[in-house]
């Protein structure tokens, strides 16, 4: 699995990432990519504000105050201060807490949820500026999407939870960035970042979820700073006989995804999804495709006998409570999000929460949606073109049944929201977490290459 190089030396994914991390110039990324890592920044950290006033965030902050390092780094929606290994955590749950952050089918993985918190407390901790911010959040996300494709999603259909399997890759990347390791120190960190990363999807609907976001993007930022203070970590833990390739992925490597950085922008293609709802990513293109069937039809809730949902195995393995008794386990199913849905339009924050749960109307219109996996999405080739799509047929009482298709939800990378969008579903999240004095944050994220020194970019 490893190649020589041509000075006969071998050349593993790790030593292939650190050195592009080290020689990666700001000039080598393209403003359409810096555009996109902006994007992602600004949604991330929307969302953050919007996790920190739940429960679990509340306990990650509790716990990262148990260390009683003091910092220079923000734990955002408070006005606490913490070191950076601290920060990089409260804030991880925090963007994951509402399963609001955005997905990469590079991996089958929540990138920014980690990459972003990782890069913000190294920033902070650094004193660098919105421009080396942007940067490292672009190398963060480039190297773990590159093992995501390398990967081919073998692992995420094994059940191991990417994100915290991949995450620390990424985080480690852009905080190594940020702290200017060389590249030996880089290798090193990257090796020990590998060497512990974990992450199972039975995560699925508990607080577990959240804490192995803030996790993995705790472990990055630790396995830098150790590189830093001369540890040394495995170079070949990807390709190793007891390492990433075999023991995660059943043996499987593409290692020309590695190879290909900074000539394949993965933050282009296959490109981040931002979410318009808060619940996963699974349900949304056919929450789209009921929804259009309804404005086109004019349908009213009343009217609906049944909705059967026909989507690829992938789906029904995420969403995995038809009935569900937490707010947690309705952001996994298909059931909730799509009566949340008819009933208000949208599914928004304030629809997360118990009360909102045991509505009757709401339970009643539950019961009338159903999923399937239906003979379509045996073809590999369909799964492909529609990883999370959706077949979507609505039987009415008068004996009508109207259908549509959709491959990927509004929001996907090939259907963007617009900037306008994404800065309103900022808003939405300081409102939700009642930080309504903040409105200056969006201003200086939309202007991060410019913004100066990121520690104080969430003055108020």
């Amino acid at each position: 699995m490893k190649e020589k190089t041509g000075q006969g030396t071998e050349r593993s994914a790790i030593t292939a990432m650190s050195r592009w991390i080290v020689q990666l110039d700001d000039g080598d990324i393209p403003a359409g990519i810096r555009s996109v890592a902006q994007h992602c920044l600004i949604d991330t950290i929307g969302v953050i504000a919007a996790g920190s006033a739940t429960r679990v965030a509340g306990h990650a902050r509790a716990l990262a105050g148990m260390g009683g390092a003091d910092g220079m780094c923000s734990v955002i929606g408070t006005d606490v201060q913490a070191d950076a290994r601290h920060a990089a955590f409260a804030n991880g749950v925090a963007a994951h807490a509402l399963d609001f952050d955005d997905n990469c089918y590079a991996g089958f993985v929540h990138g920014s949820a980690v990459i972003a918190p990782a890069a913000l407390a190294a920033a902070q901790h650094a004193d660098a500026d919105g421009s080396e911010l942007v940067g490292a959040f672009v190398a963060g996300a480039e190297c773990e999407y590159a093992l995501g494709l390398a990967s081919a999603n073998v692992l995420y259909d094994q059940g191991w939870w990417t994100t915290g399997v991949l995450g620390p890759v990424g985080a480690c990347a852009a905080a190594a960035r940020l702290l200017r390791l060389d590249e030996r120190q880089t290798a090193a960190a990257l090796g020990l970042a590998v060497t512990g990363a974990a992450g199972i999807k039975a995560c699925f609907g508990t607080d577990a979820k959240a804490f192995l976001a803030g996790r993995a993007a705790e472990a990055g930022v630790t396995a830098v700073f150790m590189a830093q203070l001369g540890a040394s970590g495995p170079i070949d833990a990807i390709e190793h006989r007891n390492g990433f390739a075999r023991l995660f992925n059943g043996g499987r490597w593409d290692a020309q995804a590695v190879e290909m950085l900074g000539t394949r922008w993965a933050l282009q293609s296959p490109g981040v999804d931002i979410k318009r709802i808060p619940v996963c990513l699974s349900s949304h293109a056919a929450v789209d495709a009921v929804m259009a069937l309804v404005q086109a039809h004019a349908i009213d809730a009343g009217e609906i006998a049944a909705i059967t949902c026909d989507v690829p195995p992938i789906v029904i393995a995420n969403l995995i409570h038809d009935d569900p008794a937490t707010p947690q386990q309705a952001q996994f199913s298909m059931p909730f999000a799509v009566a949340v849905s008819l009933l208000h339009g949208t599914v928004g924050l304030e629809h997360l929460s118990a009360p909102a749960l045991a509505a009757p109307r709401l339970r009643e219109l539950m019961a009338k949606v159903g999923m399937t996996s239906g003979a379509y999405w045996e073809d590999p080739g369909h799964r492909a073109a529609a990883p999370e799509g959706a077949q979507v047929s609505i039987a009415l009482r008068d004996g009508r049944i109207v259908q549509a298709f959709r491959d990927f939800a509004r929001g996907a990378a090939r259907y963007p929201l617009s900037a306008e969008e994404v800065d309103a579903k900022f808003r939405g999240c300081l409102r939700f977490a009642g930080l309504v004095q903040a409105g200056g944050w969006l201003e200086r994220l939309r202007s991060l290459d410019s913004c100066g020194k990121v520690r104080g970019l969430f003055r108020v």
